[in-house]
């Protein structure tokens, strides 16, 4: 009982109360004014006294009416246009019933005079409601610059002046908004000298550089959702070599299928937005019909590739994930993120082991009898591999063929390799072992028809525990010398979700014997990059943190390629995915594995000869390049 009469107490506040006595007030010398203005000032007697007698049923009318229709419970200090519309719909109602009651008293006046009443009494009801909106928004204006008085406001320059960079710019206006929008350039030359919603439009791309210094600009919105990626890119490089703070509006397909844009859309500059690549299209039913009610076991689930090769896989219904990884803290933290967002829907097991052990290999597809196998397992640290190249052999090589061998054994559908772009022409013992992985899986394809064995092939890609991205961003966050091998050194990259979307695919196009080559665009200067991310932490490179170049590190090339000398391109029916002419290359027959391993933790020299001898051979081409070569380490002249 106590809190109904709390409520009610509450309810009729004086703002309220005041309310409702101006419009009962208003109702009345409304009827007043109307009739001054239908007699010209001089009221009949008989009027006066229709009025004198009736005046109460106008009020009691007002309260009724205006009480129903709602002139009470909105919060006027916040009315947008469509609420306003109440407004003349209840006098208008008021007015009905007014007549109809006066017309039964036979009491009533001249039409000319209920027009003129409905009129005054509308404009005088919304008066007040409008100036109290002003009213408060000119108290919340004082307060808010009173609260902010030490912090100025922040001048914005849109980019893109159609209708999202509209929609934006009406946002950046409104009274309470921290930042004000100065200007907008936009490409097209028929905006320019014209202004958007009050803002000028003062040129195209290339003005952005001079406008930014000319007005002080202290923030840039890239506004064009609809535009080509790479004309986006450019535009962002642009105005990454301001020191504005950079953000941008996401493309429609990120944010609404209805082309309506709000200043809550806008984020932060991204790395991969820099890039500039074009969203990639999955052929969703293909995919789907290749995953779904299959077991599918992902080798290296746990690392950057693996696992969002998991995650991905997990959204087409397999019957079963198998997750195989030797690390077992990354692939936990997976199984915990793919519990939590499927539950009991996803039926997932996650196995701890090497691919180096064939006896645990055997187990897993005696148990689980995979139908398919992406063998992500491998070592892939460059300078690292320098200095072990025999666990890189037994790692990537042998673990390669350890896992496609019983794969074979269990008549597996399909093996998928994700191979690198290092394999080609390789100048490290990374790409080199990775080569001869892409060998393994087309010599299993000659050996074993019942499973189909293909390689997919791209190069970097951002945040993966192998790329430079994730030291670049530490060095950065504790504010030290950003090290960069050369300045002229560059390299391909992708995002993770792309590359794992490519890879299932191409998995799901491969018949068997294939190389696929991903579409990896242009290759991307890693001193560009740096800087970039130095900017998009809001820093100034050079002045708030140094780059420091140290030199190529052993087994590094100044840039990646993504064929071998004399492999062609063909195309597929994926506009980013190719496939490669196969040409006459090194053999790796399961007898020349046996002799290779042989080699392995007896003796170093040999296995560095061996990846020398290698690197010579594949320059060269020629069948049974392999054979040759261990039959070269074999010789006394290499073992001295």
């Amino acid at each position: 009982m106590a809190i109904k009469e709390e409520h009610k107490s509450r309810h009729l506040t004086p703002k309220k109360f005041f309310l409702i006595v101006y419009d009962l007030a208003a109702s009345l010398l409304a009827v007043l004014l109307a009739l001054l203005i239908v007699y010209d000032g001089s009221i009949p007697q008989r009027h006066l006294d229709v009025f004198k007698s009736n005046w109460y049923i106008v009020v009691a009318l007002s309260f009724v009416v205006f009480y129903l229709v709602g002139f009470y419970d909105q919060m006027w200090a916040f009315a947008r246009g469509s609420i306003y519309m109440i407004l003349p719909a209840g006098t208008a109602v008021q007015l009905f019933l007014m007549v109809l009651i006066l017309q039964f008293l036979k009491r009533n006046f001249a039409f000319s005079v209920y027009i003129i009443y409905w009129f005054l009494l509308t404009m005088a009801v919304f008066a007040i409601r409008f100036i109290y909106r002003l009213e408060q928004s000119r108290h919340l204006r004082i307060g808010h610059t009173f609260s902010r008085s030490s912090n100025k406001k922040v001048r914005v320059m849109i980019v893109g002046a159609g209708s999202a960079g509209s929609q934006l710019i009406v946002e950046l206006k409104r009274p309470n908004s921290e930042r004000i929008p100065i200007c907008a350039v936009d490409d097209n030359p028929l905006t320019h000298s014209y202004k958007n919603n009050g803002v000028p439009v003062l040129g195209d791309r290339h003005d952005i550089e001079h406008l930014v210094e000319d007005y002080r600009i202290d923030e840039i919105i890239v506004a064009m959702p609809s535009a080509p990626v790479r004309e986006v890119r450019d535009i962002l490089k642009i105005c990454n070599r301001t020191n504005c703070r950079v953000r941008i509006l996401p493309f429609f397909s990120e944010i609404h299928s209805d082309q309506q844009v709000h200043l809550s859309d806008v984020r932060e500059l991204r790395l991969e937005d820099l890039l500039g690549r074009e969203p990639v299209e999955t052929d969703m039913e293909n995919v789907s019909q290749f995953i779904r009610g299959n077991v599918v076991l992902v080798t290296g689930g746990g690392g950057s590739i693996g696992a969002e090769l998991a995650r991905q896989i997990a959204n087409y219904q397999p019957s079963l994930l198998i997750l195989f990884d030797i690390y077992e803290n990354g692939v936990y933290n997976l199984q915990q993120e793919l519990l939590g967002e499927y539950g009991k829907k996803l039926n997932l097991e996650v196995l701890i082991g090497s691919v180096r052990d064939t006896d645990r290999l055997n187990e897993v597809f005696d148990a689980w009898k995979p139908d398919i196998v992406f063998h992500a397992a491998a070592h892939k640290h460059v300078p690292l591999m320098e200095h072990s190249p025999g666990e890189a052999l037994k790692n990537n090589v042998f673990g390669t063929y350890n896992t496609a061998s019983v794969a074979a054994q269990y008549s597996v559908k399909k093996f998928v390799l994700i191979s690198t772009d290092k394999a080609v022409n390789p100048k490290n013992v990374m790409g080199a072992t990775k080569r001869l992985c892409e060998i393994v899986t087309l010599e299993m394809e000659k050996l074993f028809s019942e499973t189909s064995f293909s390689s997919v092939r791209f190069g970097n890609v951002l945040g993966s525990s192998g790329s430079v991205i994730p030291l670049f961003e530490k060095q950065i966050k504790e504010r030290k010398p950003v090290t960069v091998t050369h300045p002229k050194v560059e390299r391909y990259f992708m995002t993770i979700p792309e590359a794992a979307s490519l890879v299932l695919q191409a998995g799901a196009d491969a018949m068997g014997g294939e190389i696929f080559i991903l579409d990896m665009g242009e290759p991307v200067l890693i001193d560009t990059l740096a800087r970039d991310m130095i900017r998009l932490s809001g820093l100034v490179p050079d002045v708030d943190i140094p780059i420091r170049y140290i030199g190529l590190r052993e087994g590094e090339k100044m840039r990646e390629e993504l064929l071998l000398n004399r492999e062609m391109l063909e195309n597929t029916k994926h506009e980013k995915i190719f496939k490669l002419k196969q040409i006459d290359d090194l053999t790796f027959l399961k007898q020349e594995v046996a002799e290779l391993q042989t080699i392995i933790g007896i003796d170093d020299e040999r296995v560095t000869k061996f990846f020398q001898l290698l690197f010579d051979a594949q320059e060269a081409g020629g069948r049974s390049a392999l054979l040759k070569i261990n039959r070269q380490l074999s010789a006394p002249d290499h073992l001295e």
